[in-house]
């Protein structure tokens, strides 16, 4: 895009502050706006008619959403709520197809964006498919510590997500009671530290190995632990 256009454009975005804990929108309302995260994490979930949550992404600094609903004009089909405080960049929908569909580079952009969603997706289904519920975890950390994870040195990461262990083990369709064990038994093996919203790799060679393990007992016993 030439200046002009890239102007024009970020003239009609306005940035707003959200507090840790922050609906931004919920599940099932009409779309009208499109987000980009300039700080903070925002976490993505669905609820089932029940009342229960299932996370489906976190999105943090340079991340957009929102966006499907401006483009198939269907209700939001999850909730979006601030894990964290966060300064987000806001354009309404008439704004931004404006844009699109006078600007053929921002076109080609946002389809190259959306296709980055769809392998992301397919990466995080494919990390839950198979597996025990501890190989589901770890593939789960390593995912996310490519996404946003901050490298300290000699195999060491820091995965600052703003999650708790119950946004994660929703994530993982397991029961936060056995989140809680097998975090706490690989604490104490010194495999990473626990923090609020924080998870530290301290090794990432060993649980590199510490995944291998249990994938080749789960083939050897030929079962699946949930």
């Amino acid at each position: 895009m030439n200046e002009e256009r890239l102007r024009a454009l970020a003239r009609d975005f306005r940035l707003f502050t959200y507090p840790r804990g922050n609906i931004i929108f919920h599940q099932g309302e009409i779309g009208r706006m499109m987000y980009v995260v300039v700080s903070g994490k925002v976490r993505i979930y669905k609820t089932t008619p029940e009342g229960g949550e299932t996370t489906t992404n976190i999105f943090a600094r340079g991340d957009i959403f929102g966006e499907f609903a401006i483009f198939d004009g269907l209700p939001r089909s999850a909730t979006a709520k601030t894990l964290t405080q966060c300064d987000l960049l806001q354009i309404t929908d008439d704004a931004w197809l404006r844009h699109f569909r006078a600007a053929p580079e921002l076109a080609e952009a946002t389809v190259r964006l959306l296709a980055r969603k769809a392998r992301w997706t397919a990466a995080i289904a494919e990390a839950l498919a198979q597996g025990d519920a501890s190989v589901r975890l770890i593939r789960v950390l390593l995912l996310y510590v490519e996404q946003f994870g901050e490298a300290q040195g000699e195999g060491r990461y820091v995965l600052d997500w703003g999650l708790s262990q119950s946004d994660l083990a929703t994530l993982l369709g397991v029961r936060r009671e056995w989140l809680n064990q097998i975090l706490s038994q690989w604490q104490k093996r010194k495999l990473l530290i626990l923090e609020e919203g924080k998870v530290t790799i301290t090794n990432l060679p060993r649980l590199l190995a510490e995944r291998d393990v249990l994938v080749h007992k789960q083939r050897d016993s030929g079962t699946v632990e949930q």
